[in-house]
């Protein structure tokens, strides 16, 4: 018992010597309360603004992207344009250049037609 005694007036010594009672602990523990729910607030925070930076970045990224898809079919229609033109000018010539061969020499421009047309029969059986 005696060492029961002095083990408890050690305690209370103790806890007289370093001035700390029940209560400053409490204090001292909602304060840490108090700092670790700031400390969570501001790191969420952080996070809500990384994640709006992120997506700041990619709406950026997909506007670019966008925009350059669309360069790239206006330019795809002006080359088709241009395709489709230069065609009616060489179906014209064409046109034009057969039209002729017909007035001057028709014996020779029918030989020619049934010519090609038997080289398109001949490969397309191939």
């Amino acid at each position: 018992m005696a060492a029961a005694a002095s083990a408890s007036n050690s305690t209370s010594k103790a806890s007289a010597t370093n001035g700390t009672t029940p209560a400053d602990v409490e204090r001292q523990l909602e304060v840490l309360r108090q700092d670790v729910t700031e400390l969570t607030k501001q790191v969420a925070d952080l996070i809500s603004q990384a994640k709006d930076e992120a997506m700041a970045q990619v709406k950026s990224q997909v506007r670019s992207a966008k925009s350059q898809v669309n360069s790239a079919i206006s330019d795809a229609q002006a080359s088709g344009r241009e395709a489709v033109d230069a065609f009616r000018d060489v179906a014209d010539t064409f046109g034009d250049a057969v039209e002729d061969s017909l007035k001057k020499r028709p014996y020779a421009t029918l030989a020619m037609v049934a010519g090609i047309g038997f080289l398109f029969g001949a490969a397309w059986r191939r």
